[in-house]
């Protein structure tokens, strides 16, 4: 499989995936699936132990990228039960035996059980990697963000909580009043503007970029 090293963030539906290579991580992005689900290999450079973030579907696209990318599969994370994120699920599970780990609101939704029930707060190792775990309330009572620093830039893996343009769906009025403050308080209240935000579907984006547009969010309810 062809992984482009000009990493943009930007992946047509079922293009190549790209790679991003910083000081002790490498962090590959894969679009997947008829709803252009994006899932990412993160590996540690050091000890080759990779964590796979959404199993979303194509599950033999996502067998091959982590056969010839990743010497050793430690974990996969769900970010959240909608079915589009964990269509590959069990079938990337029976290929590597890895463990999986979600939140624990999320879990009993999910095709195989978490071996690992995460929560606000709460550290996964993947070699010498240390992600933060980010509970974000809202798009599902169990939805979460993963941080990873390198080279002194934050990394966060936003699920459908947050996307270039605004906060991922929800269903009442509550719920996106949940996330807004989730979002303000958990994301853009801890972390800085250069942190990059990779979500669950379509380009990235940094805090920066919509940092500005907080207000008109919550104005507008979506």
């Amino acid at each position: 499989m062809t992984v482009d090293d000009n990493y943009t963030g930007a992946i047509a539906a079922g293009g190549a995936p790209q790679r991003r290579t910083l000081s002790g991580a490498r962090i590959i992005k894969a679009s997947v699936g008829p709803m252009d689900n994006n899932a990412y290999l993160v590996t540690c450079t050091q000890t080759g132990q990779a964590l796979l973030i959404d199993a979303a579907n194509d599950a033999g696209t996502l067998v091959q990228l982590i056969d010839e990318n990743a010497p050793q599969l430690a974990l996969i994370v769900t970010t959240h039960q909608h079915p589009d994120h964990w269509q590959a699920l069990a079938d990337v599970v029976g290929g590597f035996e890895s463990p999986t780990a979600a939140h624990e609101v999320d879990a009993s939704e999910l095709p195989v059980q978490p071996s690992q029930l995460l929560h606000d707060g709460d550290t996964i190792s993947v070699g010498r990697l240390s992600l933060t775990i980010t509970h974000l309330r809202g798009h599902t009572p169990g939805s979460i963000a993963l941080a990873l620093n390198a080279d002194g830039v934050t990394h966060l893996f936003t699920g459908d909580s947050l996307f270039p343009g605004g906060p991922g769906k929800t269903n009442a009025p509550e719920e996106f009043t949940q996330l807004m403050d989730d979002l303000e308080q958990r994301i853009f209240g801890k972390y800085k503007d250069e942190t990059i935000v990779y979500p669950g579907h379509g380009k990235d984006t940094t805090l920066g970029a919509e940092r500005p547009h907080l207000q008109e969010w919550r104005k507008r309810g979506w």
